[in-house]
């Protein structure tokens, strides 16, 4: 096993340069980045170009400058005026690109971005003023709460339903939880997220839960206690969407994993010698029928962090890992775009290999370095 770990964490450096130069490139040809986001500002907007030139008393902007922070007045002469009919200096479209950090080489800014991240130095964000590496670290632990406990219930709702339709198969109730399944399976989260919105956060019926955020205004110095119940409250909506978008894959996992064991002739032979059927379900087929489903948590984690709860964090306005990566991809926020792929992608790679490892703690039968 310790071999097979040290060949899968071997892989991981290859993967995500891989990823890396991948949406690098992509990106270069993706039309609408910051470079063209600051000049269609200045062209439509009429902003005053002295704070890129230093002329009028301006200020030169700086890469993690707010765009709100800068004065939009109109000035006199050639540098104020507004140059949408006319075109910019190309000084002034250098100066822009010098401030950003495209005046480099497309190869020049991917080795100082990869000599960063080995580093785990992302730089400053492009349009605030915080370095990449607090703004991911201040908005995770939101991200990881709504997956942690997404995952938690979906386990605990999936596994007892899942080992009740096994052992009534075929009857009503296998048929009727079915259709309930079939629908959480058909229908993303995101769209429950919404009926959740309508029904129950002054959509258009009832305003029993808040829309966004995680706090209540007026709550900011309020007791702890507090604080975490109000949390608690505005997580309801949030965590039940991913819980019904997500519960349906699992359900049919353990009811299949446990229709399996029961049809193997050990059920059939401790039924013969007289034992129970609760000794029979639980203290033999349970245990088998389990390993995958546990070894498997690790990965559905993943699963529920990286594609669930992006789309629930921008429904419910939810300031976590998602909503910051959607937001950073709107406004061509590249350092933020990429430091939360890089993050995303080494997690997902990382959890694979606690996934595999778990594997062999709950079935020692499994023998990965047995494979060819």
């Amino acid at each position: 096993m310790g071999a097979y770990l040290l060949r899968r964490l071997a892989l991981v450096v290859p993967t995500l340069f891989g990823i890396i130069l991948i949406n690098f490139f992509i990106v270069q040809f993706a039309p609408g980045g910051p470079v063209e986001q600051m000049i269609a500002e200045l062209r439509g907007e009429g902003q005053t170009l002295g704070r890129l030139t230093g002329e009028g008393g301006g200020e030169v902007r700086q890469p993690g400058q707010e765009r709100g922070s800068q004065s939009s007045g109109g000035g006199s002469g050639p540098v104020g005026t507004y140059r949408g009919a006319q075109g910019l200096d190309p000084a002034i479209v250098a100066e822009i690109e010098r401030t950003f950090g495209f005046d480099k080489p497309a190869t020049q800014r991917f080795q100082e971005m990869l000599w960063g991240y080995l580093r785990f130095d992302f730089g400053n964000s492009l349009f605030r003023d915080r370095p990449v590496v607090d703004l991911i670290l201040e908005k995770m632990p939101v991200s990881i709460s709504l997956g942690l406990w997404s995952t938690l219930i979906i386990y605990l709702v999936s596994i007892p339903l899942g080992i009740r339709k096994a052992v009534r198969d075929g009857t009503r109730f296998d048929v009727w939880t079915s259709g309930v399944v079939l629908v959480g399976y058909a229908i993303p989260g995101f769209l429950f997220a919404i009926l959740l919105v309508v029904l129950f956060a002054g959509g258009s019926f009832v305003q029993w839960f808040p829309l966004r955020g995680l706090l209540s205004p007026g709550l900011e110095n309020a007791p702890f206690l507090t604080r975490v119940l109000d949390d608690a409250w505005h997580m309801v909506l949030p965590i039940l969407a991913l819980v019904i978008g997500g519960f349906a894959g699992l359900t049919m996992l353990t009811k299949n994993s446990f229709l399996d064991e029961i049809n193997k002739q050990y059920v059939v032979t401790a039924r013969a010698k007289g034992a129970a059927e609760t000794r029979v379900l639980y203290g033999h087929v349970f245990r088998n029928a389990m390993l995958l489903i546990i070894a498997g948590f690790p990965t559905a984690f993943i699963g529920i962090l990286f594609t669930g709860s992006l789309l629930i964090e921008i429904v419910f306005s939810l300031d976590g890992l998602g909503l910051l990566g959607f937001e950073s991809a709107l406004r061509r926020d590249y350092p933020v775009m990429f430091a939360t792929l890089y993050i995303f992608t080494l997690l997902g790679l990382v959890m694979q290999i606690v996934g595999d490892f778990t594997y062999t703690l709950v079935d020692p039968r499994i023998d990965f370095e047995a494979r060819r």
